[in-house]
């Protein structure tokens, strides 16, 4: 009954949805393409028995990236769909993804039961792997009426959000049979697990997280030092990592007010935003508050000293990580759970992130007892801890160690994620 009510109300919100979609396209033009796969309307032709991966957007995209390389090796027969819900996870999926001929791209079809069997009987997929914490309650079932295995992989569920699904009945009700139908969920951490289990999960596999897995692009790395000596001279770079709305304001007022002028000088700063949208915004808060800002996306990149660099371009995190002495990690400043932290560890960057990191407190957690991070209360805070790190090499060169370390320590969840693959597609082996 619960999922009958949902389907209504997703009906009734169909205008809503649409309009809303419309709206957003005025600033990302991306949402307003394609809109006939969001109705299972696909143009593409892909050969039947397809590994089909779920990510929603960009980090669950970019989460892929090692299991799918290891996907296409295990499985080179087998095509691959992979779809999304946001323009940006599709870009990013056509710049990691699109030249292979075997990966077809797509949007997600909205969660009614018939839209969902509309793409299954274009594609045929054998699988169905879903990224993090996507739970679509009708996808879900519609595959499992097909018995269509359906994976839940690098699974999380923060603790907020598993109060949130067992707070109201209906809502737990539809949770429940979800992962219930579920064949397997690989999590991240045993707290994940512990909290599926607790909502209805079925088998609970702790197979670690897919992110410390991330191959290292040494051309993103060299281009960041090449950044780096162009822009900063002797200066320190101070990053501002995949910072949300709201944060960039706190954080420059902060750093005006924890740097005064003579050590401003000493730093250049960089930021990179999260939404691509909001490039431009940035960049005139920036100029607004009285900073002398230059962009990535300029034809060059000039050695004109500038006090701010926006990082206004997709794909180059690494190479933003790679140019940097300290990152402060977005998301952390308001309330929205926090970024990941991984893909700067992995580099072997010093990291401080803000309070909010309910999205990621398994992995800051980790960190933080590694000596990797610091974890602050608030933008001034993080300025400060910014300005003593910066002046102390030889603590950030312990914390650089530490993160190496931490990362090294954490990776196989790709292997044992496709042990668990294997196992349901060649039940046999």
């Amino acid at each position: 009954m619960a999922r009958f009510i949902y389907g209504i109300l997703f009906i009734l919100a169909l205008p809503l949805i649409l309009l809303r979609l419309w709206w957003r396209g005025r600033r990302e033009p991306g949402y307003r393409a394609q809109i006939g796969e969001r109705f299972g309307r696909f143009p593409q032709t892909l050969t039947s028995g397809a590994i089909w991966l779920h990510a929603v957007s960009v980090g669950e995209m970019r989460a892929a990236v090692p299991l799918v390389r290891v996907l296409r090796s295990k499985f080179p027969a087998a095509p691959l769909l992979l779809t999304c819900m946001t323009p940006t996870g599709r870009a990013m999926a056509n710049m990691l993804f699109g030249g292979d001929a075997a990966i077809t791209i797509a949007y997600l079809p909205y969660d009614l039961p018939w839209l969902t069997r509309r793409l299954l009987r274009r594609f045929d997929p054998q699988i169905l792997l879903i990224m993090e914490t996507e739970i679509w309650f009708n996808l879900v079932h519609t595959c499992s009426v097909r018995r269509l295995p359906v994976l839940l992989v690098n699974a999380r569920l923060s603790e907020r959000s598993r109060t949130g699904y067992a707070r109201f009945a209906p809502i737990r009700s539809l949770v429940r049979e979800a992962l219930g139908a579920m064949t397997v969920v690989a999590a991240q951490s045993v707290d994940d697990a512990s909290r599926f289990n607790s909502l209805g999960a079925r088998k609970v596999v702790v197979t670690g997280n897919l992110k410390f897995d991330m191959p290292l692009d040494q051309a993103l790395a060299d281009q960041g030092s090449a950044w780096r000596a162009v822009l900063a001279g002797k200066r320190r770079v101070l990053l501002l990592a995949a910072t949300r709305e709201g944060e960039e304001n706190l954080l420059l007022h902060a750093y005006r007010r924890q740097f005064d002028e003579a050590a401003r000088n000493e730093v250049l700063l960089v930021i990179v935003p999260r939404h691509p949208q909001r490039f431009d915004e940035v960049f005139r808060l920036a100029a607004s508050a009285g900073f002398a800002v230059a962009r990535r996306s300029a034809a060059t990149i000039s050695p004109d000293k500038c006090d701010v660099w926006l990082g206004d371009s997709m794909g180059e995190m690494a190479a933003y990580y790679a140019m940097c002495d300290l990152a402060i990690i977005g998301g952390s400043f308001a309330p929205l759970g926090g970024q990941n932290l991984i893909e700067a560890a992995a580099l072997g960057r010093p990291t401080i992130i803000g309070p909010h990191v309910f999205n990621f407190s398994d992995a800051v957690a980790l960190a933080g007892h590694a000596g990797a991070l610091q974890q602050v209360a608030d933008a001034d805070e993080a300025m400060r801890t910014a300005r003593v790190l910066l002046a102390d090499d030889s603590k950030r060169k312990a914390m650089s160690a530490a993160a190496l370390a931490f990362t090294a320590a954490h990776r196989g969840a790709t292997e044992k994620t496709a042990g668990l693959i294997t196992a349901v597609m060649s039940p046999a082996s």
